[in-house]
């Protein structure tokens, strides 16, 4: 089964990267809002995209990790100093975003709630 992490907030992203071993397995990091006490979100989109990753999941490689970062609430996202937009290793302009860690696959947006686009980016290898 694929291993899950959860992290929330940008402090607590850094410091989970700064002593992650993935032992050279696949990661994939979703960036989603985080949601409120009544567990619904201010992003539309990472709610339709929400299922359909977890759906996935249950079908990708067992021998790999997946990351969901909560990047915060709507003025914390919104902000433009937000530590998500300005990394250059995240580089996230939209929410969901979903990344296959230290490479290029990509998926933002409404991509995340298309089955097809989530499995391809969580199955295929890199060549």
């Amino acid at each position: 089964m694929v291993q899950k992490h959860y992290v929330e907030g940008y402090n607590a992203f850094l410091e989970f990267f700064k002593t992650f071993d993935s032992q050279g397995q696949k990661v994939h990091v979703l960036f989603s809002s985080t949601p409120g006490p009544d567990g619904d979100t201010f992003c539309t989109y990472c709610k339709r995209a929400w299922p359909v990753i977890d759906e996935e999941l249950e079908k990708s490689d067992p021998q790999s990790h997946f990351v969901k970062v909560a990047v915060g609430d709507k003025p914390t996202w919104k902000d433009p100093e937000c530590g998500f937009r300005k990394d250059p290793k995240t580089k996230v302009r939209v929410l969901p975003t979903i990344v296959r860690w230290g490479g290029p696959q990509r998926l933002e947006g409404e991509q995340c709630d298309k089955a097809d686009l989530v499995n391809m980016l969580f199955n295929d290898d890199d060549d």
